[in-house]
Order: C-alpha cells, then structure tokens, then sequence
C-alpha cells in the first residue's frame, strides 16, 4: 500500500474494500490525529477485527518503529478480561498497524451522552472494571496516558447481577512513542484536554498516577455528567487542572455522601504524590464514601444486545479466553 496520507484526511476513506496485509477493510470506526481505525475481516483465521493504521510518516521514524514494535509486544502480552486483546502488530507497505480484537456495541461517551449522569451503581460497576485494566496494565509497565470516555468500551454483561462487560482500549503506544521522537515539542503534550494530568501539561515524567488522575476525571463525569473542570477555552481548562481544585462532586450530586469529595479531591490532587497509589484504591475509597449516603438506584445500563462475544450466552462465567489461534502473532 502506498504512503497515503489521505487517510487521515476529512474524505471518505478510499481503503474500503481493499486488502492491508492479511486484513480485507470493511467500514471506518474512529479516527484521530495519527491514527484510524477500521472493521476488518482477517482473511486468515475469517474473524472481524478492529485494525488501527497508524500516519505513514511515524513508520519513517526509526525511533518510532523499534518502540512501537516493543510497546505493542508488551500490550499483546497482557491476558485480562477488561482489555482489548492485541492480536497483531506490524508493517506493510510503509504503515504501521496493530490488529485488536472487535468490540460491538457503545463506548462510554456516546452512553453519558445519550443517559447523562449515571447512578452510583452503575459507575462503580464500571469503573471497578476500567481500574482492573488499568492496574494491570501498571503492573506490565504501561500507562495509558489517554484514559477517556472515548476509549472505553461497554458491552452486554453475562446475567442481571453483571449487566455490563466493560473493555479498555486504545493503550497510547503512539502518544508514549510520539513524545520520545520528535513529533512532540516542547509545550505540546499527549492527551485529551478534559481528562490530562497537570504533569502531562508540563511535561514531567509520568507514571501510573498520571492515569489515577485522569480515570477520576472519567469517574466524576460518569456521577456529574460533566468533567471535573469545564472552562471557556482551551488554555483555561489547562490552567484549571495544573491550579485549579476541583469542584466538590456533591454540588451536582448532592444525593451523594459528602465524604465522596474528599476521595476525589486526592485522586485530582496536582501532585502525583498524594493521589491513590493505584486505580483500584480510588475505587475502593470511592465506594467506601458512597455507602455513607448514596440514595439513587442502581438501575442496569442501557447497551447494544448485539454484542455479547461468540458463544457467551447469558448466565455464563464471563468471555472465554480466546482458542490458541488467537494468540498474538508478531511479523
């Protein structure tokens, strides 16, 4: 395939219907700066999958390449029901992609857009899972460092008690490489503006508390429905998370336990030092403070009933690990 940056412009993809390595291009599902993303049916194992091509230009970076091949490996390498599995990752033609498993269905923003806030229990349900894929990615030395409504996922559960089966996708592996080649430059940082810790607006190094802080923006929404700071434009929204505390939750939810505000003033707080050591202890606060005094119900989520994986009928013990075909196969 040639180096077309058309891809990543505002017309219809042309790629529709045409072969990317062992992959046959069937519709377009998202795209962002550096990246699109496609349904694809790959022609091998015949299984629809999601596959992300990366901007022809980050494949001519050598840089770019060698940790995008280690980062993906990495990616590939975690077995946890709350992440997109990665199936593949590789070149052909002068463009990278990566081949991740397809996920039917609705992300969280376009369910927050749709319900608005959303009860408590259907936010700790979900966030309880984000957190296990977050933790987990922590724990192989990922961070995610884009941790949005938009990059979650949420499926059809398996019985009434687990309503949902929420995903976590889109682990950054370009924004983490993109800041360490060039692409990047001083002042610019990776990240969407909402959900971004002060120290990816400063530029300092990051860990996994970068994804704490951003993850409880993503909570606050899920209760309030709206992000913990909301300004005019864009460099008072940056100025708002480097200075500025966070508005207390229970003034758009007072039904809610005052305690809740002090669990997300410390996941928000500017330091990453005196945030929550991990995503699950925020979890674990937060739902602490709402069994103080949380009075809504805890109504199941609406989601798409076509999207329950191959299979898996209601009643059973979750998605199946997947057969050994499946495995992650690197060029």
């Amino acid at each position: 395939m040639a180096r077309d940056t058309s891809l990543f412009s505002g017309r219809p993809s042309e790629l529709i219907g045409r072969q990317v390595a062992d992959y046959r291009i069937e519709s377009e599902i998202g795209r962002g700066g550096m990246a699109v993303v496609y349904r694809a049916r790959d022609l091998r194992l015949d299984r629809t999958v999601a596959l992300k091509l990366l901007a022809p230009e980050l494949a001519r970076n050598d840089t770019f390449r060698r940790r995008f091949t280690h980062e993906s490996r990495t990616a590939a390498a975690i077995d946890h029901p709350h992440i997109v599995p990665v199936f593949e990752a590789g070149e052909t033609d002068g463009v990278l992609y990566i081949a991740m498993r397809y996920v039917a269905g609705r992300d969280l923003r376009s369910l927050l857009d749709r319900q608005g806030p959303l009860p408590p229990g259907t936010a700790l349900r979900i966030a309880a899972q984000v957190a296990s894929a977050l933790d987990a990615a922590h724990e192989h030395g990922l961070v995610h460092r884009d941790v949005k409504p938009g990059n979650i996922l949420v499926a059809r559960g398996t019985d009434s008690d687990h309503p949902e089966h929420v995903y976590l996708t889109d682990f950054g592996l370009t924004k983490k490489s993109l800041s360490l080649t060039g692409f990047t430059t001083v002042g610019q940082f990776v990240g969407t503006l909402d959900y971004v810790s002060p120290e990816q607006i400063s530029g300092k190094p990051v860990d996994a508390r970068c994804d704490v802080y951003g993850f409880a923006c993503v909570v606050y929404e899920c209760l309030a429905g709206h992000p913990p700071f909301r300004r005019d434009d864009d460099m008072a929204l940056l100025w708002a998370h480097q200075f500025d505390e966070p508005p207390p939750l229970t003034e758009a939810r007072p039904d809610l336990a005052p305690p809740v505000d002090a669990v997300f003033a410390q996941a928000l707080a500017k330091s990453p030092d005196h945030r929550q050591d991990s995503c699950l202890a925020f979890v674990a606060d937060l739902r602490a403070a709402m069994a103080g005094g949380a009075t809504s119900g805890h109504a199941p989520t609406e989601v798409d009933h076509r999207v329950m994986e191959p299979g898996t009928k209601p009643g059973e013990d979750g998605p199946k690990p997947p057969p050994g075909w499946a495995a992650p196969v690197f060029p």
